[in-house]
């Protein structure tokens, strides 16, 4: 099934030099990347962003975190694109995350773990919309 999801390289990831690698993996696995952009997010996007996440102790860090450098977002599309996608990252926390995932190969900690990829089709459709308006 053919999905369309939402992917962000988050400031630490720009900050390494990892976008090529990142964009090879994800290609190398038979996604296609639609369209990207980097950019700067301000911090309503950045708590729209990760709304879900609103009440709990790591959220302002999160938001703090994700404003302090450029950001690379993408539209990712392929067969099972959620799925795998959150495959080729990686668990959240970059020590328990696989070696040959980009978690595990490039993260340093649970928030700064170099990428972001929708968990979910409804949440690939609200991250969608808020970043690219479809």
């Amino acid at each position: 099934m053919r999905e369309r999801t939402f992917v962000m390289i988050k400031p630490d990831g720009v900050a390494k030099g990892l976008i090529d690698e990142i964009l090879k993996r994800i290609r190398g696995a038979g996604l296609q990347v639609t369209s990207m952009r980097r950019m700067k997010l301000d911090r309503g996007l950045a708590e729209k962003l990760y709304e879900g996440h609103r009440g709990k102790d790591y959220f302002e860090p999160l938001v703090d975190f994700v404003l302090s450098g450029d950001v690379v977002v993408m539209i990712v599309e392929g067969d099972r694109a959620i799925t795998r996608m959150r495959e080729l990252i990686g668990v959240t926390d970059p020590l328990k995350a696989a070696k040959g995932t980009i978690r595990g190969d490039f993260g340093s900690s649970t928030r700064e773990n170099i990428i972001h990829a929708a968990d979910s089709a409804e949440n690939a459709k609200r991250e969608l919309e808020l970043f690219f308006g479809n």
